[in-house]
């Protein structure tokens, strides 16, 4: 997330004499972490100012090259000359000079020169060669920026009308702290760091009156439990982007498009709340909310027909999918150059079936990693709001009366907790009223009342939800500079347990005849089953299924160590480890019985009772310990003592009888069929 920090200021009053590298390590000590500083235009020096062509004369060169020679009024007694090689211009157009003794991005210094015949007494300025971007974004469609009239005088620094310089803090958001995925966020930071008054956006905005607009349906509350769509007609989409705002959005990390997307984009980096926004022509019938049906298909923004899986959350019309919900628009409805009304989107997805879609079809956005992270539910009205007046304001057209709403914000339920947990868990001495202020100032609506709190989170932090989410909250405003850093007395003890000691001799043992262990992920698939020959009814199919897992091709939990083992084993053949003797001492996780209980929740400020482990591994599945050895090529090596030996079954055996001496155990070997042999 990158933050203009003059875009801090309409939210904040930092200090004038701010230092940038003071306010990161704030930030950083309440903890965001810092990635980069930019000094965004540092690298633009010497004179640049707005100019007037007055006139101009197309000339053609013996080497194809056509220019113009230009005189343009820079606000001095006489004109300058200057060659310019670009034609997006005409007379009487206020540009961008950079007169000798200027310094553009990259170290290219401007100076007089004889250049085409004429002496050339400066540069007319593209965007590109300002480091504001490509030649295609606004204000300079192919060539030089050429500026709009309004406020803009002939002889102006162009560098304060282009806001070329402005400080830019880098931060990477952790996933628990999506409210800092929006400058609005980061500014209530800033705000705390410097004990200053936080100008929420939320508050101070206007929001749209909820009522009749466009006429919406959510056929699926629980993927989508708030949904505002509110109409712009009569919208100019030719309008440009106001410079400050296409600034902003680019110093934010985002390539300006035009007016309409800029200011979508906009509104999501300041409030946190994607936007979408429809051609109203090009809908038809209700806007819905719904999961996808069998062999539907959806052609979405990037030019790519898509095939839906039945999960897929999606935004309909009558004719069908016109979006996934949360992560990419449709084509049949996208803003174009002639759209002049609109249909502002401002949703609350669930946040699970937009983080699946969006990994489903390889589609991660701005907007799908803010719905993932979990947005500020209750801030719809004013984003939808916000995007309608800036539209206006830009480019003309009239609001509707009304917006449309379906469905409401889930109140959040308070907390409880002790005052002084935040001091026992800390080691550091935080009074009553220092948690309170502290849970104040992070948003929380806080009452003390003897020695208890009772807190309930602001809607934006979805990641308070218990007890301990308060301490680390207190503790991270008091400042965690201030805890102690002493580390805890070792309790005395016996060394390792059986258990530990019988792992460990097995593991020797295994090492010392020539086995190497290997340690493999836990997580399997339905094709691992399919590869071992496992027929329908076998018992090890019946797996633990991860609610979130790192690939959903391997979203199960192993019930044998076979799949992991077999694979590590062929990837070393595969790389030309012929002879690969592997073991591995690990868990399987079987589901067991049904109707198990549910495990306790813990504190943080003691150890847990003998009772409460009790109830966890009681409420954890059956995680027996297995052996698992594989082996292939040649046992005994080939070399001058003779002809090598290939491993075959009764090295298998081997093995385990390696095992069972290390243990003190007697095996008994006996035929058995067993799937896949």
């Amino acid at each position: 997330m990158r933050v203009p920090v003059s875009w801090l200021r309409d939210y904040v009053d930092l200090p004038a004499d701010l230092d940038v590298v003071q306010l990161a390590d704030k930030l950083t000590m309440l903890g965001l972490k810092l990635e980069a500083l930019h000094a965004a235009g540092a690298d633009v020096a010497g004179p640049l100012v707005v100019g007037r062509v007055v006139s101009f004369e197309t000339e053609e060169h013996s080497n194809g090259k056509t220019v113009r020679w230009c005189q343009v009024d820079v606000g001095e007694p006489e004109p300058r000359g200057i060659v310019c090689g670009a034609a997006n211009f005409s007379e009487g157009d206020l540009v961008v000079v950079s007169l000798p003794g200027g310094v553009l991005p990259g170290g290219f210094a401007i100076t007089a020169r004889n250049t085409y015949g004429h002496d050339s007494d400066g540069m007319i300025c593209s965007a590109k060669e300002l480091g504001l971007g490509d030649e295609t974004a606004p204000h300079g469609s192919g060539g030089i920026i050429v500026l709009g009239v309004s406020g803009v005088r002939v002889g102006d620094d162009a560098v304060e009308n282009l806001h070329l310089r402005d400080d830019v803090i880098e931060f990477e958001i952790n996933p628990d702290r999506a409210y800092a995925l929006s400058v609005r966020g980061i500014a209530r930071e800033a705000a705390t760091a410097y004990g200053l008054e936080f100008r929420d956006p939320a508050m101070t905005l206007p929001s749209a009156q909820a009522g009749e607009g466009h006429p919406v349906v959510v056929d699926d509350p629980g993927g989508c439990d708030v949904f505002v769509a509110l109409v712009v007609d009569g919208f100019d989409p030719s309008c440009p982007t106001p410079r400050w705002l296409s600034r902003r959005v680019q110093l934010a990390g985002m390539r300006p498009i035009s007016l309409a997307v800029d200011v979508t984009n906009y509104v999501m980096l300041e409030l946190g709340q994607p936007i979408h926004g429809y051609d109203k022509a090009a809908l038809q019938g209700a806007i819905g909310v719904r999961r996808a049906r069998a062999d539907e298909k959806l052609t979405t923004l990037d030019g790519v027909k898509r095939t839906l899986d039945p999960e897929d959350l999606l935004i309909t019309d009558d004719r069908g999918p016109i979006g996934l919900a949360g992560v990419m628009g449709g084509q049949d409805t996208e803003m174009t150059e002639t759209t002049s009304s609109v249909v502002i989107e401002a949703a609350h997805f669930d946040a699970v079936s937009i983080a699946r879609c969006a990994r489903r079809h390889k589609l991660p956005s701005e907007a799908s990693k803010r719905f993932e992270r979990g947005i500020d539910p209750t801030i719809s009205l004013v984003a939808a709001r916000r995007v309608a007046d800036l539209l206006v304001t830009h480019g003309g057209g009239q609001i509707a009366e009304t917006a449309t709403m379906v469905g409401s914000p889930r109140r959040r339920e308070p907390i409880t907790t002790d005052a002084q947990l935040s001091s026992r868990v800390g080691g550091v001495a935080v009074s009553d009223e220092q948690a309170l202020d502290a849970l104040r100032a992070v948003g929380c609506d806080a009452t003390l009342d003897g020695a208890r709190l009772t807190v309930t989170p602001p809607a934006w932090r979805l990641d308070l939800t218990e007890p301990q989410d308060l301490t680390e909250e207190v503790l991270r405003i008091v400042g965690y500079d201030t805890i102690p850093s002493v580390l805890p007395a070792a309790p005395a003890g016996r060394g390792w347990t059986k258990r530990q000691r019988l792992r460990r001799r097995a593991g020797l043992a295994l090492a010392a005849a020539g086995y190497v262990e290997a340690l493999v992920y836990p997580f399997v698939g339905e094709r691992d089953w399919t590869a071992l020959g496992l027929s329908g009814n076998d018992v090890r199919r019946a797996a633990l299924r991860l609610a979130n897992p790192l690939s959903e091709l391997e979203p199960l939990l192993r019930t044998t160590l076979l799949p992991g083992l077999l694979r590590t084993l062929a990837r070393n053949v595969g790389r030309g480890q012929g002879d690969v003797g592997l073991f591995e001492l690990g868990s399987v996780f079987l589901p067991g019985v049904a109707g198990r209980p549910k495990a306790p929740k813990l504190g943080v400020d003691r150890a847990p009772t003998h009772d409460e482990l009790k109830q966890i591994e009681a409420a954890l599945p059956d995680q027996p310990l297995h052996l698992g050895v594989v082996l292939t090529g040649a046992r005994a090596a080939a070399g001058w003592w003779g002809p090598g030996r290939p491993a075959s079954w009764a090295d298998a055996v081997e093995a385990c009888r390696e095992v069972a001496r290390a243990l003190g155990l007697e095996l008994t070997v006996e035929p058995a069929q067993h799937n896949p042999w």
